[in-house]
């Protein structure tokens, strides 16, 4: 692995999109057992954005992190996200809010998030590429980078047009490596190419690495039966990703102290997966490869900022419609029917197709198609 950035102690990172939550708020009290866990394994990286839980990400930082330790302990990265600015006026005074909202006076990055070709002109047209490169002159950005979402040529001209760029962050699990609608290992060789360490994230596609099919799930038990030691699949998925050259933080959502304390195991003395591990994950990978489930990370883009206006809960219904698919949970029907369509929710089949979700959708679904899908399998099933 490069170490550009030395500052960053090991190359696991605490990503801050999903949170240990209660009541529908950041559950405080996890939140400070798990960083301070985390901080006390020689840990030190973390990133937010304000798009995340509705602002609470950034505050649950403040109140867990940037409140309770020295500056100098940890790395924060923040981001700069296309709904919160529309001219170059408005990007300094939302940075601003944001070095508040953190309980900060620099962040140690700071990324253009989500970049792809459509937003990407919007950046451009707004300099905010140039505000950024300004506010680190003035010491308030330690370094500038990119999150990015979409294919490879896109992330090629991104880095020609700003090659000031220090790092890039990237979509990055074993499942989307040869995948041609993300083009992970495409898109890794282009920041290579251009000499850009890398952060990645989804390293477990939003969990869809952790609770696997049956058939894949045999696959990881047959290999921790034969070596003794079990792992946990989330193991394989992060180990995978932090295997590579070039890649300096891989970022693990983590909303349970369980969790952080099984990422640690196998993160805190990082060893790369062996030939057997490498087979096993080619297993898993085929077996996905055979089953038709939808590729959404729950990242919730789709449904923040009113980009739905009819308040369809979108990843909920993709996750359902995966789960009665590929696992045959039969209870999902009275999942979709009882709960995502209640009080102010409406069915898959209220979809007005005004395309909203799909602008913002960093893996690029045809949601309102897929919607379809999802209408056909449950309110079918509701009327029989």
């Amino acid at each position: 692995m490069d170490h550009t950035f030395p500052e960053i102690k090991k190359y696991f990172g605490f990503g801050c999109m999903r949170l240990p939550m209660k009541d529908g708020e950041v559950d405080l009290d996890q939140m400070i057992q798990m960083t301070d866990l985390f901080l006390q394994n020689g840990f030190n990286y973390f990133d937010t954005a304000h798009g995340y839980l509705d602002g609470k990400s950034e505050l649950a930082l403040r109140d867990a992190l940037t409140s309770r330790h020295k500056r100098e302990d940890y790395i924060l990265t923040d981001k700069l996200t296309d709904p919160y600015f529309h001219s170059e006026e408005d990007i300094r005074p939302f940075f601003e809010n944001q070095l508040k909202w953190c309980g900060v006076d620099y962040f140690d990055f700071y990324l253009m998030h989500a970049q792809g070709a459509v937003n990407y002109e919007k950046f451009k047209r707004c300099r905010a590429y140039e505000t950024a490169f300004e506010l680190k002159k003035e010491g308030k950005i330690r370094h500038v980078g990119i999150s990015f979402h979409d294919k490879a040529e896109v992330l090629d001209r991104i880095l020609t047009d700003y090659p000031e760029i220090e790092i890039v962050q990237i979509q990055f699990n074993y499942l989307d490596y040869d995948d041609p609608s993300v083009e992970s290992r495409k898109v890794y060789e282009v920041a290579r190419k251009h000499h850009k360490p890398m952060l990645v994230m989804e390293p477990v596609k939003g969990g869809s690495l952790v609770n696997l099919p049956e058939e894949a799930q045999k696959i990881y038990d047959d290999l921790n039966h034969k070596n003794g030691t079990p792992h946990s699949n989330a193991s394989y998925a992060i180990r995978f990703a932090a295997g590579f050259d070039g890649i300096r933080v891989v970022l693990s959502g983590m909303s349970t102290l369980a969790q952080m304390q099984d990422n640690i195991a196998y993160m805190k003395d990082f060893k790369p997966l062996s030939e057997a591990e490498q087979a096993a994950v080619r297993g898993v990978t085929k077996v996905f490869d055979s089953l038709e489930m939808i590729p959404c990370t729950a990242c919730h883009y789709c449904v923040e900022e009113n980009h739905c206006p009819k308040q369809i809960r979108i990843p909920d219904m993709f996750a359902c419609f995966n789960k009665k698919k590929v696992f045959h949970d039969w209870n999902m029907d009275y999942y979709y029917g009882n709960v995502l369509t209640m009080e102010d929710h409406s069915k898959a089949s209220d979809c007005i197709g005004c395309g909203g979700c799909e602008r913002v959708c960093p893996q690029h679904l045809k949601i309102r198609e897929l919607l379809k899908d999802v209408a056909g399998e449950f309110e079918k099933s509701a009327e029989s």
